[in-house]
């Protein structure tokens, strides 16, 4: 993986991703829209995300970070096949999560 330094003006930053290889340019493209994501989207307090929480089953930061990472890799169209086979099989625990807590309901 390329190594840049941390304090650098954004032209810099510009050259240094054009000598990166397309695998990591890639890469660091979809890392890129998933920060963009993550500070654009709406925010809920801490009531809200409380009771969210409690209706749809406890996901992990890590777990959630993960899927969104990898869902932004997927609509740029740069996921791995490993990767989706991960995004298949996180998607699916979260449905199976969702779906035993409708059950509980009735």
């Amino acid at each position: 993986m390329t190594t840049i330094p941390i304090e650098v003006s954004t032209e810099q930053l510009i050259r240094a991703v054009e000598r990166m290889p397309q695998h990591e340019l890639e890469t660091f493209v979809a890392q890129i829209v998933a920060l963009r994501a993550q500070r654009t989207a709406p925010h809920l307090s801490q009531d809200e995300t409380a009771l969210l929480l409690q209706i749809n089953g406890v996901i992990s930061p890590d777990v959630q970070r993960r899927f969104n990472d990898l869902v932004a890799k997927r609509q740029m169209e740069t996921i791995s096949p490993a990767e989706l086979t991960e995004l298949i099989r996180i998607t699916d625990v979260i449905e199976q999560d969702g779906a035993r807590c409708v059950g509980s309901i009735w």
